[in-house]
């Protein structure tokens, strides 16, 4: 699975909104938006912030099981 849908499936399941995750991982207000569509690709610093918050490893959030 592709970044950019296990981000969506993540923030979909904890109920929250691109733009509060972008907010809670000290993100530019429209970074998830840009993840999620596939416009942007994220830093390392990003991947760490939004793995750090969902509690799941970078691996995981690449797909890397």
């Amino acid at each position: 699975m592709e970044f950019r849908h296990r981000l969506q499936q993540l923030r979909e399941r904890k109920g929250i909104s691109r733009r509060v995750l972008s907010e809670l991982c000290g993100l530019h207000s429209n970074a998830v938006s840009r993840y999620e569509s596939g416009e942007d690709e994220p830093t390392m610093h990003s991947l760490v912030a939004i793995a750090e918050f969902f509690e799941v490893s970078v691996d995981y959030l690449v797909g890397r099981e």
